[in-house]
Formats: C-alpha cells, sequence, structure tokens
C-alpha cells in the first residue's frame, strides 16, 4: 500500500492541501477522501451498493464492536469483512482503543493492555497491541491501525505526556505483530492531546517505528475547532510528506476543508450518517432539520446542486412526512442524501486542489453555508396537476 500525490495547492512542502491516489489491495482511492463509518460491518441505514453511487471509495470498520460481535474468528470464517458486507473496496479499522477507552468504569489499563466489560452483556474481554492486530488481521482490513490510548479532553500536560508514550510503546508492538502483505498497510497514531512538544515527540517515535501512514488521533473530542487547527499547524509539518495523513474522527463540512487546507488527505466520521437518522440534511446552504413544519409542502429536491441517485426523485415534503410518521425510510434517504453531499464536497475540493482555486473555493463554500435555505425566487418549486 502507497500514497502517491498528484497535485499540490500551496508552496510548502510539507503542508498545504494535496491530492493524491491511495493504493491498496483492495483498489485505488483519490484523496482527499470521507471514509463513511461502518462501526459493525455496516454503515447505518444505506447499501454498500448505494454507498458505491455516493462515490465513497473507502469505509471503516472497529475492531471493538466486531470482536465483541459476530466475532474476529466467525468474520474470518465468512472471508473476511470485504466479503461479509459485500463491499470490494478498501476497509480501515480502528483498533478499538478510542471504544475501550470510552467505557470508563467498565475497563482497567495496564501497561500490557486494557482489560474491560462488554458494553453488550457484561463480558469479560482483554485488548492488547498484540491482540487488536491480530483482530484487524482476521477482519481482513486492507488499513490496520496500531493500538493507542485517547484521553479525554481538557487533561493535564502530566496525564496527557503518560498517555502518548504508552501509545507509543503500544504502537511498536502493534508495528511488530502486523503482518506485512502487498497492498496491505498499518497507520501509527500520532497522541499528544493540543501540547506542541508531546505531539512532535509522537511523530518522532512513530516515524522511527515505521508505518504505511501517519493517523492524527485525540481531537475532535470537544476542544473546539480553533484548537484542533492550531494543532494541525504544528502536526502536520512534522509527518512525511510522501505518506498518507489521516484525521480520525472529523467532522464537519468546515472542519473537513479546513484540514484539508493543512495538509490532511483521510478522514472518517459517524455526523453525516447520525444526523441522517436525526432529521439534518447537509446542503451547500448548511444544515435543514427536515422535521420543520415550513417543510410540509415544500415540493423542491434538498438541494438543487444534488448529484445523487436521489436528486429530484424525493421531495422535501415527503422527507418531512416519512420523519413525522416515524417512517424508517426517511432516516435511510437522508443518510443517503448526506453521505453524497460529502463525497460531493470533497470531489470539489479535490478538483481545486489540482486547479489551483482551493482557496476561492474555500471563501465560497464559507460564504454559501452562512446563507441558509435557498429562496424560492433562487430555487422556484415545482408545480404539479393531476
Amino acid at each position: 500500500m502507497y500514497w502517491q500525490e498528484e497535485a499540490r495547492c500551496g508552496s510548502d512542502s510539507t503542508g498545504w492541501a494535496r491530492a493524491g491516489w491511495l493504493h491498496t489491495r483492495h483498489g485505488s482511492v483519490p484523496t482527499p477522501t470521507f471514509m463513511p463509518v461502518g462501526t459493525v460491518g455496516t454503515v447505518k441505514g444505506i447499501t454498500t451498493d448505494a454507498l458505491r453511487s455516493t462515490g465513497a471509495g473507502i469505509i471503516l470498520g472497529n475492531t471493538y464492536h466486531l470482536m465483541l460481535r459476530p466475532t474476529a474468528e466467525r468474520v474470518h470464517r465468512l472471508g473476511g469483512l470485504h466479503r461479509m458486507m459485500a463491499w470490494p473496496g478498501p476497509i480501515l479499522t480502528d483498533s478499538g482503543g478510542f471504544q475501550v477507552m470510552s467505557l470508563g468504569p467498565l475497563r482497567q489499563m495496564d501497561e500490557d493492555g486494557v482489560t474491560f466489560r462488554s458494553h453488550i452483556d457484561g463480558s469479560k474481554h482483554r485488548l492488547t497491541a498484540e491482540s487488536s492486530t491480530d483482530i484487524q488481521f482476521k477482519l481482513d482490513a486492507t488499513i490496520t491501525m496500531a493500538f493507542d490510548e485517547c484521553p479525554a479532553l481538557p487533561a493535564t500536560k502530566e496525564t496527557l505526556e503518560t498517555s502518548m508514550e504508552r501509545s507509543m510503546r503500544w504502537a511498536a508492538r502493534s508495528r511488530e505483530a502486523f503482518k506485512a502483505r502487498p497492498g496491505y498497510g498499518q497507520f501509527g497514531i500520532v497522541q499528544g492531546g493540543t501540547e506542541e512538544d508531546l505531539r512532535k515527540r509522537s511523530v518522532k517515535a512513530l516515524r522511527n517505528i515505521g508505518f504505511e501512514g501517519y493517523a492524527i488521533g485525540g481531537l475532535a473530542v470537544g476542544e473546539g475547532q480553533e484548537l484542533m487547527f492550531s494543532t494541525l499547524d504544528f502536526t502536520i509539518p512534522e509527518l512525511p510528506a510522501d505518506q498518507p495523513r489521516y484525521l480520525m474522527g472529523v467532522g464537519t463540512p468546515d472542519d473537513l476543508l479546513g484540514a484539508v487546507m493543512r495538509g490532511c488527505d483521510m478522514f472518517d466520521c459517524v455526523m453525516p450518517s447520525r444526523a441522517g437518522r436525526t432529521a439534518r440534511a447537509y446542503t451547500e446552504r448548511g444544515t435543514m432539520n427536515m422535521r420543520n413544519a415550513r417543510f410540509a409542502d415544500d415540493t423542491r429536491p434538498i438541494s438543487p446542486d444534488d448529484d445523487s441517485p436521489l436528486a429530484g426523485r424525493y421531495s422535501r415534503a415527503y422527507i418531512h412526512h416519512l420523519f413525522r410518521a416515524n417512517e424508517m425510510l426517511g432516516p435511510m434517504l437522508l443518510t443517503w442524501h448526506n453521505l453524497a453531499y460529502y463525497q460531493r464536497l470533497m470531489r470539489q475540493i479535490r478538483s481545486a486542489i489540482i486547479d489551483g482555486t482551493l482557496p476561492a473555493l474555500a471563501q465560497k463554500l464559507r460564504a454559501d453555508w452562512s446563507k441558509g435555505d435557498w429562496t424560492e425566487e433562487e430555487f422556484p418549486k415545482p408545480q404539479f396537476t393531476l
């Protein structure tokens, strides 16, 4: 597995926006790319065929959830995650570290790993750098993530330092346990909170170990966008310029835009699919709550710029009705819409990087997001006669 640069929009050789290709055993993916989150072997409410129709090229699965059910051994017997969920493209699997750390009193951590009780049935389990890596191998993950500890923010610098150093020791053990195969890769995860010296020490440790790519973890956990961006500003220049950079768990359209402009290539977030299940639509004019009464008689599609298979087929009024009637089709259609919007946004950004026009696009995108819904003069309602 390797990443190949195609274009750059900026003058700094280690930063700025990059367009490229991630080449893997399961296909090549244009970057920047957004990975829909399929935590338990499914992106909630949408089929893999529908996912492909949005332009998604790579998706994410999760070690913690899949080890509990259906278990990594069963997924392996079923031919791996790609075959089980009918997704032929690349799959990145989170190591499970974040989920285990979020269990609070249900887990106990030591130098070797974490003992925890399942959130499903209370059964006792053990996760280490070696077992996490082995589970991801059984899942047939195209990209395996190193096992790490992700401390919640805010935290003291002493806590962040202790956590980061442990994560680096676990990263070395994860790398040793990784089974290298052509077209597969493993990413190390940079930790250190928002502390510049800790982030730089983390990057140095990971580069000394050597990975096929590098992720930035421990952000988008409540620190706010400004602090997240400032952390990226001093972290990204330390990362290799010829390998992929993955910002974990991010985020809103504006988060994605700002992170791409700082040199990130890969993203994942539950936001577009979760919003789809709660009646929030992402559009070129910001977000809309489709439960709002103003949509009850609105015959327009959600967006005039929608180029997804949904475009022109379902009205705002129909989506509104489905949510008010608690019909499962509402969340399904809106999830499809939101994921299609995220992929469309990434294609726009990528094209602008190649054309050298990203600053102008960024200005337009941010201006449009702040405008709110289209007026009827801008986007007329279709008129129907029976």
